[in-house]
């Protein structure tokens, strides 16, 4: 959109239907009061609204009819993103490799405003492991891979970036200015992040920022249990991860 349109009021009809999508995509069902409460629509409004969605496949309800979730259209939009973005096909070998090396789950994530989203993964060989899912957003300040990338990035920048103040998700996230800044020069530093109980307890996560763009949008990282953690485990996860980092710098002409 050029500038013009940019400075346009949007569209209100748009903007619920979209609102709408992104709250059911990020709280799952609920009712009809509570979706009026927290998008601030009339219930009238709403239910009209709910009902087209419905007949077209974006809303599914229960059987009772009073609760509403994302319906199956929603799934062949997401799937079509991901189907039709090159990067994740130039890194789908890195994530390969990773996780057949180490056994524990590996992730792709992007940057999304001030958080992270994980857009393609591979599980565990372990019944201990992370708990996660594609699609699912986190702070970026709270995680490894989300730290890489906002490293790629002055501090001033990332300022602007975040949500002030920042969500504690456990006891170890970092959350005040001094603590993100010295943590991101670190990380600027060694040319990795670390996420150590800083968005699920127990669980480490070490991730480096992918070149395929400049600043990166995109990171790779390895997640696995302290219970499981050795420290020659993480140097060797870290090493494997600056390799295919190197790899996927020399590939980025690839993509369009």
């Amino acid at each position: 959109m050029n500038q013009q349109g940019a400075d346009r009021p949007p569209v209100k009809s748009s903007e619920r239907t979209l609102e709408l999508l992104e709250a059911l995509a990020a709280g799952g069902p609920r009712g009809l009061v509570e979706l009026s409460r927290e998008l601030d629509i009339p219930k009238s409004s709403l239910h009209g609204l709910l009902r087209t969605m419905s007949q077209r496949g974006w809303v599914e309800t229960d059987p009772a009819g009073t609760r509403f979730g994302l319906g199956v259209r929603a799934l062949q939009v997401g799937a079509s993103y991901l189907d039709s973005d090159d990067a994740i096909g130039l890194v789908n070998a890195a994530l390969d490799a990773l996780a057949a090396r180490f056994g524990e789950t590996v992730h792709l994530g992007r940057l999304d405003g001030p958080n992270v989203v994980y857009i393609a993964k591979r599980e565990s060989a372990h019944p201990l492991r992370l708990f996660s899912a594609i699609g699912r957003r986190l702070p970026a300040h709270a995680t490894a891979l989300g730290k890489a990338l906002l490293a790629a990035r002055a501090d001033d920048e990332v300022d602007r970036l975040l949500d002030w103040p920042l969500a504690a998700l456990t006891p170890h996230t970092l959350t005040t200015p001094d603590a993100l800044h010295a943590e991101l020069a670190r990380i600027r530093e060694a040319g990795h992040a670390e996420d150590r109980e800083e968005n699920t307890e127990g669980i480490m996560c070490l991730a480096v920022a992918v070149p395929l763009r400049s600043p990166a949008v995109d990171a790779i990282s390895v997640s696995v249990p302290l219970a499981r953690l050795r420290d020659t485990t993480v140097a060797e996860i870290v090493a494997d991860l600056h390799r295919h980092a190197t790899q996927l710098r020399a590939a980025a002409h690839l993509l369009p």
